[in-house]
């Protein structure tokens, strides 16, 4: 029984001290991060840069001057990145001695290749009135409605569109119509109506004969 009493009481004392070396390990990985982030051509502070600890999900950003401070640990990956910059990789060393560490960080301007411009003298009065009086204006939504209200359009419209549906139906209801109407009596012949002529000589007119492709 006291053998008993003696392991287990060893066995809480050698947890408390691994607990407290684990703890103790632990705290000593903890380090703080500090310093500036500065421009490597001018060696001027750049605000609002991220400072990100990879696969960490947590970071932060440079203040106005570009300075930043963030806990880390040991062995920790940390990425600064800005826009207008190219993104750089830290790697905190895992001897470093006590709880600060403190870096200069400098970025290097991303360059962007733009396309060309060409840039042209400014061109005399005569040339702007020809190219000002040669210029294509696309038509606006008024434009459009005008023209296709216009009288001359729409009588090209109705020479060359085919009919269409409802047309088709509302000519052979009017033939349907006109056929039962006279139903067992001749039909009147209009070669010698004079208003039958005058329609005929409109409908010529409006080009209503036209072969319609």
């Amino acid at each position: 029984m006291k053998r008993i009493l003696f392991f287990t009481v060893c066995s809480f004392l050698i947890a408390g001290f691994s607990f407290k070396a684990a703890a103790q390990s632990q705290r000593d990985s903890v380090v703080q991060l500090y310093g500036v982030v500065m421009t490597a051509d001018s060696l001027r502070g750049i605000p609002s840069v991220s400072v990100i600890v990879e696969n960490k999900g947590r970071g932060t950003i440079t203040n106005e001057t570009g300075v930043f401070s963030i806990p880390v640990l040991k062995g920790d990956l940390i990425r600064f990145s800005s826009i207008g910059f190219k993104d750089q990789l830290i790697s905190i060393p895992r001897d470093i001695i006590g709880n600060q560490y403190s870096v200069i960080q400098l970025l290097v301007t991303d360059t962007n290749y733009l396309p060309a411009t060409i840039l042209k003298p400014r061109p005399s009065r005569a040339q702007f009135e020809r190219d000002f009086v040669n210029t294509h204006n696309p038509a606006d939504q008024y434009e459009i409605a005008r023209q296709n209200t216009d009288e001359a359009k729409r009588r090209v419209l109705i020479a060359t569109l085919p009919a269409d549906g409802r047309e088709a139906l509302a000519l052979q209801q009017r033939q349907t119509a006109a056929k039962y109407y006279y139903n067992g009596q001749q039909a009147p012949i209009n070669l010698l109506n004079p208003f039958a002529w005058a329609e005929f000589i409109r409908a010529w007119k409006r080009g209503d004969f036209k072969r319609k492709k």
